[in-house]
């Protein structure tokens, strides 16, 4: 059995962690999805936002940042009756709200992942933990991405939760060193 960072213990945590944790991620369509998925976690457990992932891709149309953002009040109050996803008024609107600044960056900067990638030139900050204590819960480069977004007026993308979507997006190599997946973004 593969040594894998402490956190991963149950079944959707481990194929999480093997899979998709701080895997280099530079497709629009999944970094919308992880941030959303990132700001309905805010106060949760991710493993309780991992169970309703799916039911997050059927009720925010597979997570495509045209359509949420055109999402009216109807769509909203159909949204917080689903026991699919995290039924929180105000992270259910903030998803419309980042989705249309979603695309507001995209059209800046001709895709988000050109935008989200600039923040580290690029290329993956490797870090080389050894134990989970030591990974921070936020760090200078998620106060900055956290800064900008919210002046662009994205909601729920505060330091945290942006060093959070960092590690899942594999901007930021969180694995322990002692995990197997540590050497595939050292």
């Amino acid at each position: 059995m593969p040594s894998r960072c402490d956190w991963a213990k149950s079944g959707p945590m481990i194929e999480y962690h093997d899979q998709e944790w701080g895997v280099p991620l530079r497709d629009d369509r999944t970094l919308f999805e992880m941030l959303i998925l990132e700001g309905a976690q805010a106060g949760l457990s991710w493993e309780t936002v991992l169970r309703k992932r799916e039911g997050y891709r059927a009720a925010f149309d597979n997570f495509d940042p045209a359509i949420v953002a055109a999402y009216g009040p109807d769509k909203l109050e159909r949204l917080l009756l689903d026991p699919g996803i995290v039924r929180n008024r105000l992270k259910v609107e903030s998803s419309v709200v980042n989705a249309r600044e979603f695309l507001r960056v995209q059209e800046e900067w001709g895709s988000f992942h050109d935008y989200l990638w600039d923040f580290v030139d690029g290329k993956p900050v490797a870090n080389a933990w050894t134990t989970l204590e030591q990974v921070p819960a936020k760090t200078n480069l998620s106060d900055r991405l956290s800064k900008d977004l919210r002046r662009r007026g994205f909601k729920f993308v505060g330091s945290t939760i942006c060093y959070a979507y960092l590690q899942s997006t594999g901007l930021v190599n969180d694995h322990l060193v002692s995990c197997f997946r540590w050497r595939d973004h050292a």
